[in-house]
């Protein structure tokens, strides 16, 4: 897809910007259709029925909200770094918006087919953290930099439990390339990764039982990750007013949420590409070409997108000790004597 839209313009920066603003026709509706699902979902569980009056049943509010956040006043504080302050929200969003650049939404287009392409991932949402430190440290507000630097240090945290249990299933599949795993587990359900991938039956039920612990490291790793309740102490409300976006009003505010929203379809998403078969059909061959790949991989993103929806409206809050205590004492152990069972299966076979 990249290579045609190049060949429609040669010697031209066109194609580029093109192939760049690609995703965004993506993250624009599929945000609004999250916040909306998510108002919807929060308000049936507690037996309400959230919007309603704005459209029919409320299907125009998300439109209502934005429109909004576009009239309100953009205020920086007297005191903040200017600069920094104006560019950190961007940077945020710049973290999340560069790992569409390799998610393969059917094998016909994927942005950049990187041969390291999850290696590519851990490293470029990190500057997620770097954008989040910033605008804590430049609102010059002391609980807008506390929440900053919980929101640093969760987010690096729970990276490592995130890449090890990634690492075990590179060393399973043998490329670190999201296309080329959506590829390999094209058979059918029972090739998908999460059933233990399309290798002999020893090796598949011996595999099956570590899948499905290190789908479990990653679900829950990605959910600390996007600042996602019960991991949300970073943003708690209750606790620190907002956290590291305190001090942040009108469209600066809201491109934090775009990212998160956009965030929580890039980690569902490679949740979906290394253990759910990506862009390939549970059928097989059937149902398994041309729009339907894009049908399966958006559907697949989603239902883990209301996966996250649904915990969110569920767990109660953790406190910060409990939550490192998650990741370092609970998922990093466990991803490791995984990744070392994945080694020996390996090996042996």
């Amino acid at each position: 897809m990249a290579e045609w839209i190049l060949s429609q313009f040669p010697d031209s920066i066109l194609g580029y910007v093109i192939i760049g603003a690609l995703p965004l026709l993506f993250i624009l509706p599929y945000a609004l259709v999250t916040i909306y699902l998510e108002m919807k979902m929060a308000a049936h569980m507690q037996d309400r029925v959230a919007y309603m009056r704005t459209g029919w049943h409320g299907t125009l509010q998300p439109f209502a909200d934005i429109l909004k956040l576009l009239q309100k006043e953009d205020i920086i504080p007297t005191a903040a770094d200017k600069f920094l302050f104006i560019l950190a929200p961007y940077l945020v969003f710049i973290g999340t918006y560069a790992t569409f650049a390799v998610l393969p939404f059917s094998s016909q287009y994927a942005g950049s087919e990187l041969y390291l392409g999850i290696y590519y991932v851990i490293a470029v949402s990190s500057i997620t953290v770097v954008g989040i430190l910033m605008s804590g440290w430049a609102s010059n507000n002391k609980w807008s930099l506390f929440g900053a630097l919980r929101a640093a240090a969760q987010i690096v945290s729970y990276e490592i439990p995130t890449a090890l249990a990634l690492i075990s299933v590179v060393m399973v599949a043998g490329t670190m390339n999201l296309q080329v795993l959506s590829q390999q587990q094209s058979g059918g359900i029972f090739d998908w990764y999460i059933f233990g991938g399309p290798f002999p039956i020893v090796k598949k039920l011996l595999l099956i039982p570590i899948m499905f612990v290190l789908f479990l490291i990653q679900l829950t790793a990605s959910m600390a990750e996007v600042n996602r309740t019960p991991f949300d102490i970073p943003e708690a409300e209750s606790e620190l007013v907002q956290g590291y976006n305190t001090e942040y009003s009108g469209m600066k505010f809201a491109i934090f949420y775009l990212a998160e929203y956009a965030n929580l379809f890039v980690v569902s998403a490679i949740t979906v590409v290394v253990f759910f078969g990506g862009w390939a059909s549970p059928f097989g061959n059937y149902l398994n070409s041309g729009g339907w790949e894009l049908f399966w991989f958006v559907l697949k993103g989603m239902f883990f997108v209301s996966i996250n929806i649904w915990l969110r409206w569920t767990l109660p809050r953790l406190r910060v000790d409990q939550l490192m205590y998650v990741s370092w004492k609970v998922l990093t152990p466990f991803a490791l004597v995984c990744m070392i069972l994945v080694g020996l299966i390996v090996v042996s076979f």
